[in-house]
C-alpha cells in the first residue's frame, strides 16, 4: 500500500474515531477524491517534523453546529459563532492527535500546532504539482467532513 492511502486512512481513521466517540456519530469514509473545494469553515494545522505538512478539515456551519451541539449538550439555536469554531478546532486537534498516536515512530510523526480556522464562501486551496495531497470525505446521511493531509 503507498504511502497516501496509509496517511489517508490513518487520518480518516482518527477522526472517525474521535466522530464516534464525542459526539456519538458514526461515519463511513465516502470518497478519497482529490479536490480543491473547501465548505464554509476550514480548519488547518501545520504538522511539523521530519517532514513538514498540512492538514484541513472542512465543513458546512450547519454540520459543525450539529457537532457541536452534540458535543456539548448545547441546544443548536443556543450556540454562538465562538461554540461552533471551537467545537471545529477541538475536533482537529483531538484528529491530529488520534493519528500521531497511530503513527507512532514512522518518518511521518509530527508536532501538534496550534489550529487555525477561516470561513467564508467560495474556498480554495492550491497546491504545488509536486505535493502530495492525501484527501478523505467523510460522512454519512446527516452530514459531510472533507480532510486533507498535504504534505
Amino acid at each position: 500500500m503507498d504511502i497516501d492511502k496509509q496517511l489517508g486512512r490513518v487520518f480518516a481513521d482518527a477522526l472517525l474515531e474521535i466522530l464516534s466517540v464525542t459526539a456519538g456519530f458514526y461515519h463511513t469514509v465516502l470518497s478519497d477524491e482529490r479536490d480543491n473545494d473547501f465548505d464554509e469553515m476550514t480548519g488547518f494545522m501545520q504538522l511539523k517534523g521530519k517532514k513538514i505538512g498540512m492538514f484541513f478539515v472542512s465543513a458546512k456551519e450547519a454540520d459543525v453546529k450539529v457537532l457541536c451541539s452534540c458535543m456539548t449538550g448545547i441546544p443548536q439555536d443556543e450556540l454562538t459563532r465562538e461554540d461552533v469554531e471551537d467545537s471545529l478546532c477541538e475536533i482537529m486537534n483531538m484528529t491530529a492527535g488520534n493519528a500521531k498516536l497511530r503513527l507512532g515512530n514512522s518518518e511521518y510523526v509530527y508536532e501538534l500546532t496550534p489550529p487555525v480556522l477561516i470561513s467564508g464562501t467560495n474556498m480554495a486551496i492550491s497546491t504545488k504539482k509536486r505535493t502530495h495531497v492525501i484527501s478523505r470525505k467523510v460522512g454519512n446521511d446527516e452530514m459531510i467532513i472533507k480532510i486533507k493531509v498535504v504534505y
